[in-house]
């Protein structure tokens, strides 16, 4: 058995659930915009779908307990921050997580085509793809809020 798999396993694992509940929190934190509250739901939802995803893959090789995304969440999303220009830095903290995110998968994705295991490669492929949708987003709804934000607000 492949020796340091379940070390990116578990920070997969556990930076999957850390953004699923930071969105939540950015949701939670940001009533007052549509926008954020709806898509920060559905998205936390769809990385919810990949926690469970990785559960068959963490039984075959083994998770290990690593702290890197729960620092990240403590420092990022122990509570959304307030008004415009704290939505911004929540929004810059998710995109972080997902930086994390992205860079496991790939990893993983890589130790899969390795070890030909076709299952690992093909929920690599598709987590990361959405790590890539929700990056997309932030990215997108960063530009669209910043000017009204930094410019405009009170």
């Amino acid at each position: 058995m492949p020796r340091h798999i379940a070390t990116f396993v578990g920070l997969a694992h556990r930076t999957e659930q850390t953004l699923a509940d930071a969105l939540r929190e950015v949701a939670a934190g940001h009533g007052d915009d549509p926008d954020t509250v709806s898509v920060c739901t559905s998205l936390a939802r769809q990385h919810d779908g990949d926690v469970e995803r990785l559960r068959p893959v963490a039984q075959r090789y083994g998770e290990e307990d690593v702290e890197e995304p729960e620092r990240l969440h403590a420092d990022a999303m122990e509570k959304a921050r307030e008004g415009g220009v704290g939505l911004l830095r929540d929004l810059q903290d998710l995109y972080v997580l997902c930086a994390l995110l992205q860079s496991t998968w790939t990893v993983l994705d890589q130790a899969a085509q390795g070890a030909r295991d076709q299952e690992l490669h093909e929920i690599a492929q598709d987590c990361a793809t959405q790590v890539k949708r929700t990056m997309t987003w932030l990215t997108t709804h960063l530009k669209a809020a910043s000017p009204q934000v930094l410019l405009v607000g009170p």
